[in-house]
């Protein structure tokens, strides 16, 4: 295995960690503690975990999950694999004591990672599901800075139980949806390609793991998609200098 210092990239997303579901936990911590020390670096691109409240939720006596994967992901920082996370539609609200409490950098949404042999956008692509417009209001409601002050002033508690409500009707939501409505809208995608230099797109979120190849102004263009993660597998994105493989994680 290659030490922290390889070129070595892995880019994952839609972890959904939360203490309800052991078998994802236990593959990302597995992950951790192995296939990641052979990473330079480590992109997080959304989705994370299931849901986050606040980042209080580190200080949950009764529930130390968060604080947990927090030390985990910290450890492998201080063992050189450099870690970026970016927000995801269910843990929009990491903040600043999560990135201390683990050793990561909060990236923003698009992120362009420029390398010798490369050029990617990274995004947790729910921005480019412009298709549904109910998701696209939501979204724009939880990111207004007003909405996000008066959540974090209720109590820890009251936030959980609100998270927990949230995720329920989204689960509900999703059911009476189309995929075609849920995944990113062409146009609005080859917009975003050209306005990123026609850069390699790297996402999640739709949990539709594939390569699409665009055209976008007579240029072709890869769009890969991240996987989400199961209980009884996994999977992460290696760029080696070269090219992009995926990578498959099972119990």
């Amino acid at each position: 295995m290659p030490g922290p210092d390889s070129s070595e990239i892995h880019f994952l997303a839609d972890l959904h960690l939360s203490p309800e579901a052991p078998g994802i936990t236990r593959l990302f911590l597995d992950y951790l503690a192995g296939d990641a020390r052979g990473a330079g670096q480590v992109f997080i691109l959304g989705d994370l975990f299931e849901a986050w409240p606040g980042d209080d939720l580190l200080d949950d006596q009764d529930e130390p999950f968060a604080a947990e994967i927090a030390a985990q992901l910290k450890t492998l920082c201080d063992s050189g694999t450099a870690v970026s996370v970016q927000h995801g539609n269910r843990d929009f609200l990491l903040g600043e004591r999560f990135a201390e409490a683990s050793g990561s950098l909060l990236l923003p949404d698009p992120y362009t990672l420029t390398l010798p042999a490369a050029r990617f956008v990274l995004a947790h692509g729910d921005a480019l599901c412009t298709d549904d417009a109910d998701y696209q209001a939501f979204r724009r409601q939880v990111r207004d800075p007003g909405w996000r002050n008066a959540f974090l002033q209720k109590p820890l508690a009251e936030r959980k139980a609100i998270a927990a409500a949230m995720r329920r009707q989204s689960e509900m939501s999703k059911r009476e949806k189309s995929a075609s409505l849920m995944d990113l809208n062409p146009a609005a995608t080859e917009d975003f390609l050209r306005r990123h230099g026609h850069a390699t797109f790297i996402h999640g979120h739709t949990h539709q793991p594939a390569v699409h190849t665009h055209t976008v102004d007579g240029i072709r263009v890869d769009r890969w998609v991240l996987a989400d993660w199961q209980e009884n597998r996994g999977e992460y994105l290696a760029w080696d200098g070269r090219a992009l493989a995926r990578h498959v994680l099972e119990t």
